[in-house]
């Protein structure tokens, strides 16, 4: 079995400290709690939570948040942090991109993540797992890249799109199923060689 390459290990440790990334997952936070209404009785899955960034924001609004994510060294970040969140908190590693685990997370109420898809080579498989296991009305709230023209990462290994159009990623969330669907950019990731919009997409089941 060929061991698993973990595409973060070094970059895990000094995540957080960069201040543009912070502010745009804040900015993907604040959008996604305008659209989309959370309880303290909800239990939500952040796909790709690396280090916590989009996880924290939205703690305080749920009750138990399962963090999902195949980096290890972004996990151990993460699960450092677990005793300061406000609210029930699961760190997991598996890839349900690669393996049926979609069973083990049932009864979602909602499903959050912040620029991972892009790493997921078949999408509409992934939205419809995503759909299985969130409960009736349990709701998506999926932030990513709009298309670029692939100088967003320094080195593309593990990235599988570069970007999206958002008009084709809403039409297969809808293709799937997903209703109440909105999508609009939502910040812009600024590097020195240009910048990159955000967009977000939220629906219900």
């Amino acid at each position: 079995m060929t061991e698993k390459k973990d595409y973060f290990a070094h970059k895990a440790d000094i995540y957080e400290e960069n201040a543009k990334r912070v502010s745009n997952v804040q900015n993907i936070a604040d959008g996604i709690l305008k659209k989309l209404v959370y309880s303290k009785d909800m239990h939500i899955l952040d796909f790709g939570s690396g280090t916590g960034l989009l996880t924290q924001e939205i703690a305080p609004y749920v009750g138990n948040i399962t963090a999902l994510d195949m980096s290890t060294s972004m996990n151990k970040v993460l699960s450092a942090k677990k005793n300061d969140f406000p609210c029930e908190l699961e760190v997991i590693e598996v890839d349900i991109t690669k393996e049926n685990h979609s069973e083990k997370f049932q009864n979602l109420d909602g499903i959050i993540s912040s620029m991972t898809i892009h790493h997921v080579e078949d999408i509409e498989d992934l939205f419809i797992k995503f759909y299985n296991m969130l409960n009736e009305n349990g709701t998506i709230g999926l932030a990513d890249l709009e298309t670029e023209n692939g100088s967003f990462h320094t080195d593309d290994t593990g990235v599988y799109h570069f970007g999206f159009d958002k008009e084709e990623f809403l039409e297969i969330a809808k293709k799937v199923g997903f209703k109440e669907l909105n999508i609009e950019t939502i910040s812009i990731a600024s590097k020195p060689h240009g910048d990159f919009p955000i967009f977000l997409l939220t629906g219900k089941k």
